[in-house]
């Protein structure tokens, strides 16, 4: 992935041990800035064992994470100068694929991926996930596998196709 942006760097730093607390995993923490108050985003997950997808994250699991990661950002003032919204919620069925081992765990589902810089002159790639090798993501457009150096794409999410 890109360069990270520190704020989130330290955002991640907070969250992902309150996270582990209450038995779930941060997926990412995204920052928007606006006029006005700042939103942060932080999506959550459980880590399924019996092969199935999806979430069974909670209204519960969010309320309980927001709670103690809000007295966290309070007591550790600095990081956000103004003011904020906090809001923490399941990833959905479009899931985003920040770290390397997304793909791994998410091999053979469909995904689109924003790109930093283009690749055959396109920069927004969608596949069919065929696993990580070294630092790289492989995927296969359609019958044309190409392996993308995972520090190239910008922003990636899962395809959720409704049947």
């Amino acid at each position: 992935m890109p360069k990270r942006d520190a704020t989130i760097t330290r955002l991640e730093a907070i969250a992902e041990p309150i996270c582990r607390a209450h038995g779930v995993e941060l997926v990412c923490v995204e920052l928007h800035r606006g006029k006005g108050a700042a939103i942060v985003r932080v999506y959550i997950d459980r880590a399924r064992t019996d092969g199935l997808d999806g979430s069974d994250i909670g209204l519960g699991d969010c309320t309980a994470v927001s709670r103690d990661l809000s007295d966290a950002l309070d007591v550790h003032g600095d990081i956000l100068r103004s003011r904020y919204a906090l809001e923490v919620s399941s990833p959905g069925l479009e899931r985003p694929l920040p770290r390397l081992s997304d793909f791994e765990r998410f091999r053979g589902r469909e995904a689109v991926l924003r790109l930093e810089q283009s690749l055959d002159g396109r920069r927004k790639v969608q596949g069919v996930i065929l696993g990580v090798e070294g630092d790289s993501v492989r995927i296969d457009r359609g019958g044309d596998p190409i392996l993308i150096a995972h520090e190239n794409i910008a922003k990636a999410h899962l395809v959720h196709r409704f049947s």
